[in-house]
């Protein structure tokens, strides 16, 4: 069931989940342009909170890691995949331990 709620901001929306996130802050805070402006929500907010704003900082984390972020599922990861190789960029490689024995 959905219930009315009220951000801090003063937006009024329902929401059925436990999600404190305001939704039209959320339209507000979107960029207009890049790479953040083609991912989700809370991909979106997965890389913010990890300061990933650009190509060159997503680039300094492997695949792993960002998946490993709350938020980041499988679907970011083209549009990430994307955005690295337009810019000759590419996730930093996953070095296995093991194999370094």
């Amino acid at each position: 069931m959905k219930s009315l709620r009220t951000c801090p901001n003063g937006h009024r929306f329902y929401k059925s989940s436990d999600c404190p996130v305001c939704p039209i802050c959320e339209q507000e805070n979107k960029p207009a342009e890049g790479f953040l402006s083609r991912l989700s929500a809370p991909a979106r907010r997965a890389l913010l909170s990890e300061n990933i704003i650009t190509e060159k900082r997503l680039s300094s984390y492997t695949l792993k890691e960002i998946l490993s972020l709350h938020g980041t599922g499988k679907s970011a990861i083209p549009i990430l995949e994307k955005a690295l190789a337009d810019a000759g960029l590419s996730f930093k490689k996953d070095v296995d331990t093991k194999s370094k024995r």
